[in-house]
């Protein structure tokens, strides 16, 4: 748990376990080992499909290697969402192996121009085994560069060499992220345009500023153009800490193409303003987040798509996909909305099994929303607080919900609102 800043840690609570999983105790400490390498692709589809194919190669520490290849569109979809959240203390524990108790936020005002802070504790599907990688760990034990210019930036992100890669000022432009990497912030460190994870492993991005292009790049048809930051083509072992994402042209955080092992933490997302969209949703296309692109690709998605949402929040103008999701198993926990004037917040798809605990809707409309064509998407949800919601928030699917191979100790949701607007994004 980091120093400083804000703290929801929690006190007490029912507890439920089960077997499997990895292990976090405040944070990614151990590295993983053997893994191929690869090298990532450029795609231009629209569903982020393409990219090159990998290629085999030598271990590398910290898991499977790659580097990450750009994607450029997205996907399409209509809805919306608003709310603010609550602090908390004590509460439930779900599931797992040797993890921390507590949920707290980083180290605040200890960060400085040479020095960031130090990330929350990794809890969640980041913090699980696979058998190569053992936890996320991203450039632990590599050289730490500090950059402010976009070649230096994508100089530094290449390749599968472990590196801890710190942003000062703003960087505009496409950015590209290899295998075992760090990228962190400092002191307002922002990248304003597009990150891709493209097959990359083992990668945190941290205490960092996104900004996307806001349909800039293709104003006619907002899904067309690229999303703030992208990870797909099976990358895995992903953190998000401490981050704020938004004007994302098709989405601030897209989940695509069997990625897996995925945690976002004290996270902010959120759209700069309400914009026009032709082709987009009433309330234009301010998407944020999207876990697995399309019903036709159960093939390769089925069986991946593990990802972890907790205390982060979906603030101003966000209209929908918060997150909507396909095929994996999504854990929603201790997170916040208030975004007010949205379509719908979480949006269940096919094959998906959600587990939505102690989360705070305030002033949004329709909490849950049902998008599986097919009755096959699972929604469970316990302890949420709902405040002057309207439609939708009941459990949807007749599936059992699953259970997370690790342990994440839940605060009440009395207490959320007062602690995410605290603690998320950079510190």
């Amino acid at each position: 748990m980091g120093s400083g800043g804000s703290l929801s840690g929690a006190t007490g609570g029912d507890t439920t376990s089960s077997t499997g999983g990895g292990s976090s105790s405040g944070g990614a400490t151990s590295t993983g080992t053997g893994g191929d390498t690869t090298t990532g692709g450029v795609s231009s589809a629209s569903d982020g499909s393409g990219g090159n194919t990998s290629s085999g190669g030598a271990p590398s520490s910290g898991g499977n290697a790659s580097s990450g290849g750009a994607n450029t569109g997205g996907d399409t979809s209509t809805g919306g969402e608003s709310s603010s959240g609550g602090a908390s203390t004590g509460g439930t524990n779900t599931g797992g192996t040797n993890a921390s108790g507590g949920s707290g936020g980083s180290g605040g005002s200890t960060g400085s121009c040479t020095t960031p802070p130090a990330p929350s504790p990794l809890i969640g599907w980041a913090s699980v085994s696979d058998g190569t990688v053992t936890t996320t760990t991203g450039g632990d034990g590599g050289p730490t560069t500090t950059v402010s210019s976009l070649s230096d930036l994508n100089d530094a992100l290449k390749g599968t060499n472990a590196a801890i890669v710190q942003v000062t000022g703003t960087i505009s432009g496409n950015v590209t992220v290899g295998s075992n990497k760090t990228v962190v912030g400092l002191c307002g460190g922002s990248i304003h345009g597009y990150i891709s994870i493209n097959k990359s492993v083992n990668v945190i991005v941290r205490n960092l500023t996104v900004v996307g292009y806001n349909c800039t790049d293709n104003p006619s048809d907002c899904s067309g153009g690229k999303d703030a930051i992208t990870v797909q083509g099976a990358a895995h072992h992903i953190w998000f800490d401490h981050d704020d994402i938004s004007d994302g042209s098709d989405g601030n955080l897209d989940l695509t193409h069997a990625t897996d092992y995925v945690t976002i933490s004290w996270t902010k997302f959120h759209y700069s303003g309400r914009r026009t969209d032709p082709a987009g949703a009433a309330g234009g296309h301010q998407f944020s987040d999207l876990i697995g692109h399309s019903d036709d690709n159960g093939a390769e998605d089925t069986g991946h798509l593990r990802i972890t949402f907790h205390h982060s929040w979906w603030a101003d103008n966000v209209v929908e996909r918060m997150p909507r999701a396909r095929f994996g198993q999504v854990h929603l926990f201790n997170n916040l909305y208030t975004a007010t004037g949205n379509d719908y917040c979480i949006g269940v798809g096919n094959g998906v099994n959600i587990r939505n605990e102690n989360n705070v809707f305030i002033g949004v409309a329709d909490p849950i929303k049902s998008y599986s064509t097919d009755g096959t998407g699972v929604i469970h949800s316990s302890g949420n607080s709902f405040q002057n919601t309207t439609g939708s928030k009941d459990d949807l699917g007749s599936g059992t919900e699953f259970t997370p191979p690790y342990t994440a100790t839940l605060d009440d949701a009395s207490t959320v609102e007062a602690a995410v607007r605290a603690g998320a994004g950079p510190q």
